[in-house]
Order: structure tokens, then C-alpha cells, then sequence
């Protein structure tokens, strides 16, 4: 199914806009109303992490008519890296989009069975590919099925290949090695989404041989204090979380295990408007891994 029009979405779109997109075309005028869509649903859910419950629906039984699977754990992953979820290259990440028929002018719409999770990991993932026509679907599944919208189950159907062209942007991303030239620097907060227990040490790590702690210096905003039953707070309550911790307005990376929920802070720090955000890709898997990084735990 195919619409192609004007109004696009780069960040977060409502269960009631993206139905009336996929069920209500009648309601759209002039060249919004010539073609069926391009629109692109997918499903990035991953398995739950530490003590997150997994839900009773879910993908393949449970999914949104037309979705497809974004697999972050086994396509949209770099698998000769050690680490979890880490950027696979631009033609690896290429060749997976279009083999789920992502298009040049796709408007890519992502959503995960938590509410706000995985999601915001394909969404930065699309951007730092090049792509800007892509949101995250605000609440997710959980969302869509309290709003009684239809849903289907998984099929196999032969999905037409796309044309989408990868091109990656180093800029989205920070390495170990800056976040070490950082902790002199201090030009970027590093700013970790982890749940406060884990960013203070007080709670083992879900992964095995990683360590318990924060980067030093780091700030803790739990990526998921940003939201409610999955949906995002409001614009000015974002903002008021964002300056309280960064009061100076410095440039930020976002952190936390493995480089997830990290993008949910960077999808919503672009919505307020910060400039100059980044991710640290390897996250704490990485940093908080053997004993060669300084760790801070706190008393």
C-alpha cells in the first residue's frame, strides 16, 4: 500500500494521524490525494531487557496492517562486533533496507511493542543512513491497540525491492576515544538513560562481565522518565527535563547499555529543539566492559 504526498513526518507520529494516512484518504485534497502510499511500517521491537515485562502482543501474531520486520538483532546489526547493536556498515544497512522495500521517498514510520523503546534505534539509525522522512510512531503497538485500530499477524508475502541509497554520517555517532578526550575536554554532557540504579551502581548490570557504574562526569535522564504508558510527555515537559540537567546548553551525547534507548533521548532532544546531539554507539557495553575505562559509582 502506497501514499504519496506533501506532509511528511521526521520524528514522532500519533496512532490517530498515521490511521487517518493508511484508512482516511478521502480526507486529503489536491496532490496529497492523487496516489495511494509510500508509507513503510516497521516493527523494531526487541527482546525486553533486564526486568522489563514482554508483552502479551506482540509480532508475528500481533502487528499493524501492512508492517514489516526491522530486525535489529540479527539484520540492522554489525555481527563481527562483539558488542550488542552496534552500526553495520552503509552497504550491509542498504542491502536489508530495500530487501523491506524502502524507497528513496519512503515515509518510514517505526514502532515497538513496548511503547517507546526500540523504535527510536531504527529511527536514528534511518537518519544517520540519510534518510529524514522517518518517525517514530508516539506509543507504539500497546498504543494502537488501546486505540481499537485494526491490526493483523505477520505474512510472508513477496515484498517488492527497494531503491534506498545508505549514506552513512559519522557525525551521529561518538567512539570511546572521544568519549575519553571528553572527560578533559568536558565539551560535550554525556548524558546516560539507563534507570537510576543502574547509573549509580547500586544494581548489577543485565549483561554478564560488564560492570556497574557511569562514566564520569555523565548525568542520568532514564529515558523512560520522557515518557507515560509509552506515550511521550509533553514538549515543555521535555524541555524542563532537558534543562535541568544541562542548564548550559552544551552539546550532548547520549549513552546508556547498548546504544538503544540512548536514541530515545536524541529523538527527543531534537524535538525540543537541542542542536549538536550524538550517540555513543557502544554505550556501557562497552565502557563498563573489562577494566581498562574509569568507572564511577556512587556512594
Amino acid at each position: 500500500m502506497t501514499l504519496t504526498m506533501p506532509l511528511t513526518f521526521q520524528q514522532i507520529i500519533s496512532c490517530r494521524q498515521l490511521h487517518d494516512l493508511l484508512f482516511s484518504p478521502l480526507h486529503l485534497t489536491g496532490d496529497s490525494a492523487k496516489s495511494l502510499s509510500n508509507i513503510i511500517l516497521l516493527d523494531a521491537s526487541i527482546p525486553p531487557v533486564g526486568n522489563m515485562r514482554s508483552p502479551e502482543k506482540q509480532w508475528p501474531d500481533f502487528t499493524l496492517p501492512y508492517a514489516k520486520r526491522f530486525d535489529l538483532n540479527k539484520n540492522f546489526s554489525d555481527l563481527s562486533n562483539p558488542l550488542p547493536h552496534t552500526m553495520p556498515s552503509a552497504e550491509h544497512f542498504q542491502q536489508q533496507a530495500r530487501a523491506l522495500g524502502v524507497m528513496t521517498d519512503s515515509q518510514i514510520v517505526v514502532y515497538d511493542d513496548q511503547g517507546l523503546f526500540s523504535a527510536a534505534r531504527a529511527w536514528y539509525m534511518f537518519r544517520a543512513m540519510g534518510h529524514e522522512n522517518v518517525a517514530v510512531l508516539d506509543g507504539g503497538l500497546p498504543a494502537w491497540l488501546a486505540s481499537g485500530y485494526r491490526v493483523s499477524s505477520a505474512t510472508s508475502s513477496v515484498t517488492s525491492r527497494g531503491n534506498f541509497i545508505a549514506t552513512f554520517c559519522k557525525e551521529y555517532f561518538y567512539s570511546s576515544q572521544n568519549i575519553e578526550h571528553n572527560l578533559n575536554s568536558q565539551e560535550y554532557l554525556i548524558v546516560d538513560a539507563r534507570a537510576k540504579e543502574r547509573f549509580e551502581g547500586k544494581v548489577a548490570e543485565p549483561r554478564e562481565g560488564i560492570r556497574s557504574g557511569h562514566i564520569p562526569s555523565s548525568v542520568n535522564l532514564p529515558f523512560s522518565d520522557l515518557s507515560h504508558d509509552g506515550c511521550l510527555l509533553a514538549k515543555n515537559i521535555l524541555k524542563e527535563k532537558f534543562n535541568a540537567i544541562n542548564n548550559e546548553n552544551k552539546p550532548m551525547v547520549m549513552s546508556c547499555g547498548s546504544g538503544v534507548t540512548a536514541c530515545v533521548l536524541a529523538l527527543t532532544a531534537e524535538m525540543c529543539g537541542f542542536k549538536h546531539v550524538k550517540v555513543y554507539d557502544g554505550s556501557w557495553s562497552e565502557w563498563g566492559a573489562g577494566d581498562y575505562f574509569p568507572v564511577v559509582v556512587t556512594q
